[in-house]
């Protein structure tokens, strides 16, 4: 198995540098916009204008002769052959960066696994996951990055993070329509409720009907258009009437105890949720289960990647869904 994964190194190293002849900077450009979703956010990032972004794709599809990226109003995606290239590009930045670091003298990290999570995560298994790994595997730094479920799962696709803790909601489709298909383990089951003014008409209910929500005031996520709007419940007859915006979950649970509105919690959240708000059931339309799964590449597990993929299964399972 060694030797294959060495083998396969080796050929990706030799196709990237000899038969297409691309630069490095390329290379570098072509993950990051794989990951960021645009070339203007790649451009952003690395510090260049869009034009050398969009140059420096054009050098690379040239030397292909393949199309790298569909482009689309909301963004760009990569193609198959775009997402060959990629996967044979990040193994050779990774090994320049480590060939950098040996001729420089740096020793060795201790082995580092990046992790990347929705918005509310960190309340519901990340922190325990993290003080049992620093207690039990201190060789083990793993570093997080909160982002949307699209932009987890391109970094995990330009391989700039390990693992991905995502929310998904049925049917529970692939995640996107790339290949080789990532792997997703289940870590818990929850459903969706309404938190809501504790001193409201709504707040001494358990149970609200779906038709008494139309014409309330909601507190939203920011919107997206790769995703389902954040804090609406789904379903909503009519437009939504939202009054705020707000990316952190604690931030929009503090509107809903000061009245300016309502929004939609995880179950999970329960155990936060500060004075003056109460959370309650919708009655009406389909049940809106969630399922918070750990999303992968296939492949070989790392002993580090191993070890958090086991401590986040066990401190899943300990939690009430």
């Amino acid at each position: 198995m060694a030797l294959r994964h060495a083998a396969s190194e080796t050929l990706a190293w030799w196709v990237c540098m000899n038969v297409m002849e691309p630069s490095l900077t390329g290379l570098r450009v072509l993950r990051e916009i794989a990951e960021r979703g645009s070339f203007s956010a790649a451009a952003a990032e690395l510090g260049y204008t869009q034009s050398a972004v969009s140059r420096q794709v054009a050098a690379l599809e040239r030397a292909a002769g393949v199309k790298l990226f569909d482009r689309g109003p909301g963004g760009v995606a990569l193609t198959a052959p775009g997402a060959t290239l990629l996967r044979h590009a990040v193994v050779a930045l990774d090994a320049l960066a480590a060939a950098e670091r040996e001729l420089k003298g740096v020793a060795p990290e201790c082995s580092v696994v990046r992790l990347g999570t929705f918005p509310s995560a960190g309340t519901l298994i990340l922190p325990r996951t993290l003080a049992v790994l620093r207690r039990t595997q201190p060789g083990i730094r793993v570093t997080t990055r909160e982002a949307t479920t699209p932009a987890l799962v391109r970094a995990l696709r330009a391989r700039t993070i390990d693992l991905a803790i995502l929310a998904v909601r049925p049917p529970y489709r692939p995640l996107d329509d790339q290949t080789p298909r990532l792997e997703c383990e289940t870590l818990l089951e929850t459903k969706l409720l309404l938190a809501v003014p504790a001193d409201s008409g709504l707040g001494n209910r358990d149970v609200v009907d779906l038709e008494e929500l139309a014409g309330q005031e909601w507190i939203a996520g920011g919107s997206n258009p790769a995703e389902p709007m954040m804090g609406v419940w789904p379903g909503l007859p009519g437009r939504p009437r939202i009054t705020h915006t707000a990316r952190d979950w604690l931030t929009k649970l503090h509107l809903v105890a000061a009245g300016s509105g309502i929004t939609t919690v995880p179950q999970g959240l329960a155990d936060v949720v500060p004075a003056g708000v109460r959370l309650v059931e919708v009655r009406g339309g389909p049940a809106e289960h969630r399922r918070v799964v750990l999303a992968r590449l296939p492949g070989p597990r790392p002993p580090g990647v191993a070890q958090v993929i086991q401590v986040l299964h066990r401190e899943a399972a300990r939690r009430p869904a």
